[in-house]
């Protein structure tokens, strides 16, 4: 077995974060979790009530503390980065960053994005935006995780990683509602609003970036790192994934120039390139193989 970790998880209780300290745990690794309090952890997992905003309740759950990684799954904005770093100066050897595709809202390109293509070291980060309204944090999503990856990849002492998420599908507990959303519309015929140019994007399993984060943690690398299957999928391909659990349900789409379209379907390219990942060591799956499965289980068909 490799060495035995201690790790804290930042959030956790939900979807990817569940399925982290799963893994975490099957592998032997002492697991802390922290937040709120909202759910239990499992079984075999210490638990720490605070909130990760208020920096003297931070260090008051912590107390003496000190972990070998820590996986942050809840970092949404500058102030939290920075409070984090503060507060784990000197307590990890490692930090790790759940950030997300949305870093790249800027880029649009057909070919796959790479990392280098958001520098953290490059981004400006504006402290005094309104980070603690949450409308504002939801509205400016992508710039939260931009900015919040700058500050804890500033500078030396510090040693970081940010995992840029592609969007992720499967599980049963899938609270987002977007395959829902297409299950609906091919139910009963309504149309799904689509630009009039769609592009595809990347995306990846559920149980996959779980299983990613977990192999992160136990590894050296610092920097931005993509995650994502292998191949993209179109909006029609998710539907047609969708369409074998609506019985006599057909997809029909309706292109708009402008105005509010579906999930899951883009005016722009939202494709990952995981060559880094794979020359790391962890190789991806391909899309389309685990797409019927992911499918199933969002909408409750599968095992």
């Amino acid at each position: 077995m490799e060495k035995v970790l201690d790790v804290l998880v930042i959030g956790g209780n939900r979807y990817v974060g569940k399925r982290l300290i799963v893994r975490l745990l099957a592998e032997g690794h002492r697991v802390t979790v922290l937040n709120r309090g909202s759910c239990p952890p499992p079984a075999g997992v210490e638990h720490l009530r605070a909130d990760r905003d208020d920096e003297r309740s931070l260090t008051d759950a912590l107390g003496s503390r000190v972990f070998d990684v820590v996986v942050d799954q809840v970092c949404y904005t500058p102030r939290q980065a920075a409070i984090a770093r503060r507060v784990f100066t000197g307590r990890t050897r490692r930090y790790v960053m759940t950030s997300t595709v949305e870093v790249y809202e800027y880029e649009d390109s057909p070919a796959l994005v790479r990392e280098e293509s958001v520098d953290p070291s490059a981004v400006a980060v504006d402290p005094d935006l309104p980070w603690d309204d949450p409308a504002f944090v939801e509205a400016h999503y992508g710039e939260g995780k931009r900015q919040a990856e700058a500050v804890l990849m500033a500078g030396p002492g510090f040693e970081s990683t940010v995992v840029r998420v592609a969007h992720v599908l499967g599980g049963h507990d899938d609270f987002t509602g977007r395959l829902a959303h297409y299950a609906e519309r091919i139910r009963t015929g309504e149309p799904i609003a689509v630009p009039a140019v769609n592009r595809p994007a990347t995306y990846v399993y559920v149980e996959e970036i779980a299983r990613f984060l977990a192999w992160a943690a136990g590894e050296d690398f610092t920097g931005p790192v993509n995650a994502a299957s292998r191949g993209v999928l179109s909006t029609e391909e998710l539907c047609v994934a969708v369409s074998a659990h609506v019985p006599g349900g057909r997809a029909e789409f309706r292109p708009v120039e402008v105005g509010e379209v579906s999930p899951f379907s883009f005016r722009r390219s939202y494709g990952m390139d995981n060559t880094r990942a794979t020359r790391l060591g962890f190789a991806f799956g391909d899309a389309r193989q685990w797409l019927p499965r992911a499918v199933a289980e969002t909408l409750g068909k599968g095992d």
